[in-house]
């Protein structure tokens, strides 16, 4: 009864499915419509590979990023090697930035298939084409909106961009696991025959070109020689270092300025309240460490201020057993405060910093007292700090 069953399904969908009437093959449903001997299955098959290759690196150096910024219980990121994540992230962006040539390429390639007749062959046809749409709109979804990210343009996305880039790149992933399974036969096949045709290796060499040229202005952003090449970095700010939000935007002016500034402290033994004072008067140390942001671009800087891991001794704590909340001055924001872990907290180079370059920090780069960190993302490294809270072990 099962085996049966499973002829009629299997049956069932390989049937086809009636053709449509005739008058309906107009336009690019005309027979012979896209004749261009440009496209080939290898040369898609070329592209396909290249374009699932950057796609896994940037879904695994985006998934560092997710997982650093909203790291689970499990999960365990390092404070050494300072530029860790400065190159996870710089190569994340980079790689997605090159996929533009590549997925239009690849588009290019394949989209006279949308238009084969009849349109819709059978049930499982069907079903396959639908796995493919999905995954042109996942992938359109996550190159777009990754290029507004960069570009710090929010205003077309309404939706938060950490979560939709997050969770369609497992669509992403899903699809595009789907299709490889699909097209694995017609890859192996299409990898065996020879390009005929010259100007298919010059699209392959035009499209190489396109890409390493993008890759080559993403790493100005972080590879100081390339620095001219950059076209997307928010360019040079205050004291040197770039600066994606302002202490105006974030509307924390008036409170970082305000002569009554403590940073409060508190420890699960005591709490203290230090005025800037207080703070200068504690011994300072100097660490050469980098911002690393999540658009791509970083930039090193000469912090100096008060190792995280004294005031939480200070306030009675042991460094090495403890977390600490950190929290800004500013009263709303997805980033307005930060749990830093033991790891972090006992590395010396851990800075509550008072001083960028040798000069009092500029308020846009967190004046009066901001969080510098090895090895931890921008967002992650706030601004503006008014209050550091030992969370219990």
């Amino acid at each position: 009864m099962v085996r049966h069953s499973d002829r009629l399904l299997s049956r069932w969908l390989r049937a086809p499915v009636p053709a449509p009437p005739e008058a309906l093959r107009r336009g690019p449903f005309r027979p012979g419509r896209f004749g261009s001997a440009l496209r080939s299955t290898r040369l898609t098959s070329l592209l396909g590979i290249a374009l699932g290759v950057s796609f896994a690196v940037c879904f695994a150096t985006g998934l560092i990023s997710h997982l650093v910024q909203h790291p689970p219980g499990w999960f365990w990121w390092p404070s050494r090697p300072v530029g860790l994540y400065r190159f996870t992230q710089g190569v994340h962006v980079a790689t997605g930035l090159a996929t533009v040539p590549l997925l239009g390429a690849k588009l290019w390639s394949v989209y006279p298939r949308l238009f084969v007749w009849p349109p819709i062959r059978s049930i499982a046809h069907a079903a396959e084409r639908a796995s493919v749409g999905v995954l042109v709109a996942a992938a359109l979804f996550q190159v777009v909106s990754g290029v507004l990210n960069v570009a710090r343009w929010y205003a077309p996305m309404p939706f938060f961009f950490t979560a939709g880039h997050y969770w369609v790149a497992w669509l992403v992933v899903g699809a595009l696991l789907v299709h490889i399974a699909v097209q694995l036969p017609v890859v192996r096949t299409a990898r065996t025959v020879a390009v005929a045709d010259p100007n298919r290796r010059r699209i392959l060499g035009a499209v190489g070109a396109a890409a390493g040229l993008i890759t080559l202005t993403t790493a100005g952003q972080t590879v100081r020689p390339l620095s001219a090449l950059a076209v997307l970095g928010p360019g040079a700010g205050p004291q040197g270092l770039p600066v994606n939000k302002t202490a105006g935007r974030a509307g924390v002016a008036a409170l970082a300025v305000d002569p009554s500034y403590r940073l409060v402290v508190t420890g699960t033994r005591r709490q203290l309240h230090l005025d800037l004072a207080a703070l200068a008067a504690l011994p300072q140390h100097t660490a050469e460490l980098p911002i690393a942001c999540v658009e791509g671009w970083s930039a090193t800087g000469q912090w100096t201020g008060v190792r995280l891991r004294d005031l939480v001794a200070l306030a009675g704590d042991d460094p090495d057993q403890v977390a600490v909340l950190v929290e800004s001055l500013q009263t709303g924001g997805r980033y307005r405060s930060t749990t830093v872990p033991a790891e972090h907290i006992g590395d010396p180079l851990t800075l509550v910093a008072l001083r960028l370059g040798g000069e009092p920090l500029h308020l846009d780069h967190g004046y009066p007292a901001r969080l510098i960190a090895p090895n931890r993302p921008g967002v992650l490294q706030t601004k503006w700090v008014g209050r550091i809270t030992v969370l219990a072990s």
